[in-house]
């Protein structure tokens, strides 16, 4: 046996939730990584899988990143000292450089920044940003058929 890691995307075990219509509303174009700022009883709702992505985006202010909409319910089992809001806005913790980079794509190339998954990574909270342009519906459409015929293509070649 050899004493090295592989180096993966996140598998399936580590991943708490992904926004599948990201990819369907957007063309991604770039993606980062980002930390998350997180209270106790938000890390064990995330435990147990108890997050959701589908409404959520990312603004910057003030030079920092923020997590909006992002739905985090609380577990019966919280703490009765502390009153736990699902929607508060979470900052995101990225590099300077990473940050500026954002920054001048969302200002002046007209990008917006939307969450793509949520996954743990050395036993921390990640985000996956993804640099977006939206997408038209005949953009849709067009991605859809190209699906569509590349399913049916590996149908009639498993037929053969």
């Amino acid at each position: 046996m050899s004493g090295k890691k592989s180096k993966k995307k996140p598998s399936g075990g580590s991943t708490i939730a992904l926004n599948k219509k990201a990819r369907h509303d957007f063309f991604i174009e770039e993606s980062f990584e980002a930390g998350l700022a997180l209270e106790g009883w938000e890390v064990k709702s995330m435990r147990a899988g108890r997050v959701q992505l589908k409404e959520s985006y990312v603004l910057v202010k003030n030079g920092e990143a923020w997590l909006f909409g992002c739905h985090i319910s609380a577990l019966s089992t919280a703490s009765t000292h502390i009153n736990p809001d699902p929607l508060r806005s979470r900052k995101l913790l990225m590099h300077r450089r990473e940050l500026d980079k954002l920054i001048g794509a969302v200002e002046r190339k007209g990008f917006t920044l939307v969450p793509l998954a949520l996954y743990w990574k050395k036993g921390r909270a990640k985000l996956e940003i993804g640099l977006a342009k939206g997408k038209k519906q005949h953009d849709k459409r067009t991605v859809e058929k190209d699906r569509d015929w590349q399913r049916e293509k590996q149908r009639l070649l498993k037929g053969r």
